[in-house]
């Protein structure tokens, strides 16, 4: 759902430090508290080391203190993953914790398999390596801000969605991805993160296209794309994906042939129709890449809608501008200890 209008001036510094006061209540410092809020919003599970890291000091009785808390007091799960608790996660379950900071039925509170987990501890690295942002990280996080933010330049069909069912049953899940996007109070840039979980950007692919008018209308962004090191010779396929989705536009003069194949397409598929004609093989051949084949499933979902997107010049404007960019940065920290957890296909 979108949020309601409201007259408060809300943004997400004054946001988390509400949700830290709320977490204060429950006999946490203002440190751990502030730490608490970073883990309940973007990842629900963390290692000491993160602990230490934000707080700015090194692992000792303090962190042993604050660790024994959360265990003792049943609002946090340890994890052992390797010989001496080396590989030690924290899964922050307590449901009062995170009514607290509004996010009562959050998914990351529940259990989850562990390479999810893991997945997570590296998405909530990125998040403390970088604090010149303040992160949005639930989606009505994202749509306050970005309401707010864009006004009417936007419809509500314009941000990142996900739909499900029809008619009364329908369900629109806004922002679905559950990534963190950095901001900043008095500076237009932007930072969204993805996490390279797999050596094909199959899945990269959907999520640019989902949050391609989204980028049109900002002033300056960046796609950060996460890899962890077992997948970081991945870099070149999923910078030639950004490549296609980001920095060209589909040729007008080839949409409406587009258009006639991605319909051709699905009522070939949905029917025993008579073998393909020679212009329906001629444009397979054509459009077999998988920029057309992440195309055509957004396609099945938006309709001719996904094809106006991607004749949009917005988007390779700002890369062409230097106002549009993508990163490859591979995570600092090694997870081996924790391999047993994952395996990157």
């Amino acid at each position: 759902m979108m949020p309601v209008a409201s007259s408060d001036p809300w943004t997400i510094q004054r946001a988390n430090a509400a949700r830290a006061d709320a977490l204060a209540t429950f006999g946490f410092t203002e440190r751990q508290a502030r730490f608490l809020v970073q883990v309940l919003l973007h990842a629900g599970v963390f290692v000491p080391r993160q602990y230490c890291q934000f707080s700015g000091i090194v692992h000792g009785q303090k962190t042993a203190d604050f660790l024994a808390k959360l265990v003792e007091r049943r609002f946090a799960t340890p994890i052992t993953t390797g010989a001496l608790h080396r590989g030690r996660l924290f899964h922050v379950h307590y449901k009062p914790l995170w009514a607290a900071v509004g996010e009562p039925d959050c998914r990351f509170r529940k259990p989850a398999a562990l390479g999810r987990l893991l997945e997570r501890v590296m998405v909530l690295d990125a998040v403390l390596a970088d604090p010149a942002f303040v992160w949005l990280g639930p989606s009505q996080d994202k749509l306050r801000h970005f309401t707010a933010e864009q006004g009417d330049r936007l419809r509500p069909d314009e941000y990142p969605r996900l739909t499900f069912g029809d008619g009364a049953a329908k369900v629109v899940r806004y922002f679905p991805d559950k990534l963190p996007i950095g901001v900043q109070p008095y500076a237009p840039p932007h930072v969204l993160l993805y996490l390279v979980t797999r050596p094909s950007p199959v899945d990269f692919r959907a999520f640019l296209i989902r949050h391609t008018i989204l980028l049109g209308a900002l002033r300056q962004w960046t796609v950060r794309l996460l890899f962890p090191s077992p997948l970081a010779k991945a870099h070149a396929a999923y910078r030639h994906a950004a490549r296609e989705h980001l920095a060209t536009r589909l040729n007008p003069s080839a949409a409406d042939e587009v258009r006639w194949y991605f319909a051709e397409r699905r009522r070939l598929s949905d029917t025993a129709a008579t073998t393909p004609d020679r212009r329906f093989r001629e444009a397979a051949k054509t459009f077999s890449s998988p920029y057309f084949g992440a195309l055509y499933r957004a396609w099945l979902v938006a309709g001719d809608a996904a094809i106006w997107v991607a004749q949009s010049v917005a988007v390779p404007d700002a890369v062409s501008r230097g106002e549009g960019c993508v990163e490859c940065v591979v995570l600092a920290h090694q997870y081996m200890h924790l391999a047993p957890l994952v395996s990157f296909a």
